[in-house]
């Protein structure tokens, strides 16, 4: 299966010409970052609100989060300047594996370094920086999202209003690098995968095919999949929950890179705000002094509420919100009207001062 890539016509680009240095060491000659924006950013700069996508997310987030969008809902064009950027190391046209290394005029590939949750907040700095933007309202996004949502608040304190991670950690845990190892495994196992290259027109499609289908069932609960699917089977004889499992694998494999998979889930894997700190984990967290507010999944496996309730434990006036729904991490991409208020209640709180850390 031929990998496509598929970038929104409104998707801007920013590029910079210096050098990029990483925090694991090295650095890159230049970098792009693919970005939207939505509204209009008021003449005091403060209605900044920046989303930050998960794993195989885009910058187009009206696409896969299209009901937080609109009127009256989390993200008001009207309202706010909204952007969301391409992070660093994906495939949605900011700086990844599928990029030309300008130093050998090749795809990175396999050899595109390895970077982290850091960099990839860094490099949003730098867009920030380029769009005139010295003050965000608020940061919010899920998952990986979270965790840079997280960083935001670490690295750059005085520039952040609030804070809203959902489904996310202050640290990756044994658990979750378990379940990303036997994914790349997955990928790595494909014979097309070559000793980690690949024709990019010929990617391991049962590989990542494998490993998605595999991280689809973190994603979502034992009670999802038994209400949705149970012993149920197709005409052919296939369980339905089969066949979903290799749709959503088929399904990437059309849309992303097998070594960006492996790039975004190591960096992932490194997330831990207290990583060569000052103070370490706890530490960290008590010293932020923006509004917080954590979004737990109460039916995440991946991601399991005592993480969320440990962040909102340690961050000095955070308050946590819960979504009792039965799907599992995915929950903050399917009942997004309930996402969407959640959302729009604590910025609408924050901004008139009901909440606050400081």
């Amino acid at each position: 299966m031929e990998y496509i890539n598929v970038i929104s016509p409104k998707t801007g680009f920013f590029v910079s010409r210096s050098p990029f240095p990483l925090e694991l060491g090295g650095e890159l000659p230049e970098v792009t970052v693919a970005y939207r924006t939505w509204g209009t950013l008021n003449r005091d700069g403060r209605n900044a609100v920046l989303i930050c996508h998960a794993l195989t997310g885009s910058a187009d987030a009206d696409e896969w989060w299209s009901g937080m969008f609109g009127e009256g809902m989390a993200f008001d064009p009207s309202k706010d300047f909204i952007i969301c950027s391409n992070v660093l190391g994906s495939c949605y046209g900011s700086t990844g594996p599928l990029s030309s290394n300008p130093a050998t005029g090749r795809r990175y590939g396999p050899d595109f370094p390895r970077i982290t949750i850091r960099d990839m907040v860094r490099l949003q700095r730098l867009l920030l920086d380029e769009l005139g933007i010295e003050r965000l309202r608020l940061v919010v996004g899920a998952s990986l999202g979270g965790m840079q949502v997280l960083e935001w608040g670490a690295m750059y304190p005085g520039m952040v209003g609030a804070l809203m991670p959902m489904g996310a950690s202050g640290r990756h845990s044994a658990w979750c690098i378990a379940q990303s190892e036997a994914q790349r495994c997955a990928i790595t196992a494909d014979r097309e995968w070559n000793d980690g290259w690949y024709d990019v027109d010929t990617p391991p499609a049962r590989g990542l095919a494998a490993a998605r289908m595999m991280a689809m069932c973190s994603y979502r609960s034992f009670e999802n999949f038994q209400e949705r699917f149970a012993r149920h089977q197709r005409d052919e004889g296939e369980f339905q929950a089969e066949s979903y499992l290799h749709h959503q694998g088929e399904k990437l494999v059309g849309r992303f890179d097998a070594n960006t998979y492996i790039v975004l889930t190591r960096a992932m894997d490194m997330h831990d705000l207290g990583r060569d700190r000052p103070g370490g984990y706890e530490q960290v967290l008590k010293s932020m002094s923006m509004d917080v507010e954590v979004l737990s999944i109460s039916s995440d496996v991946l991601y399991p509420s005592a993480e969320q309730e440990e962040l909102a434990h340690l961050i000095p006036g955070a308050t946590i919100e819960y979504l009792h729904e039965p799907y599992g991490h995915d929950a903050f991409l399917i009942v997004t009207g309930r996402v969407s208020d959640i959302v729009k209640r604590f910025r609408d709180r924050v901004a008139s001062g009901g909440t606050s850390a400081a």
